[in-house]
């Protein structure tokens, strides 16, 4: 492969990695993003430490996490990608919009809002690129709702 086509590649995977969550595809998808195992660091939004865990139990936090959102958008931008042999690097801007329920909110509050950086790592397997790590480093939020602990979040 080309130093394009593995960009694209790892672009796409990222771009695959938002749909997980604004589509709600926690079947297909997370297999075509993530290693078996992943290690995840969602500490500056949910102030647990990071944590590698097998990629069937994360599918199941995150299926829970978002199950309370009646809709997600997450642009993901400005692409930094450093790759090395079968290794990579991913810096990427963030801009995430969880929407609860009307019910769920207070009069005039709007939506979850998370503006931040992505700073993932990947490897080539035999299917294509995959995520072995994904760190989110929020640098703004906004009406942060109670979420349960110990959930991973994205």
């Amino acid at each position: 492969m080309t130093t394009l086509n593995d960009r694209a590649e790892l672009i796409e995977v990222m771009s695959h990695y938002a749909d997980i969550a604004d589509l709600k595809e926690f079947d297909a998808l997370p297999g075509r993003v993530y290693t078996d195992e992943v290690t995840l660091d969602f500490s500056s939004v949910t102030g647990t430490p990071p944590m590698t865990i097998a990629l069937g139990q994360y599918v199941e936090g995150l299926r829970a996490s978002f199950a309370p959102f009646k809709a997600t958008h997450h642009a993901i931008t400005g692409h930094v990608i450093e790759i090395d042999g079968d290794r990579a690097r991913i810096h990427a801007h963030v801009r995430a919009e969880h929407w609860l329920p009307e019910e769920f909110t207070a009069d005039g509050v709007g939506p979850w809002l998370v503006v931040g950086f992505y700073d993932n790592e990947a490897i080539r397997t035999p299917n294509g690129w995959r995520l072995t790590h994904v760190k989110l480093t929020a640098i703004h939020q906004e009406n942060q709702p109670r979420l349960p602990d110990a959930v991973p979040t994205a």
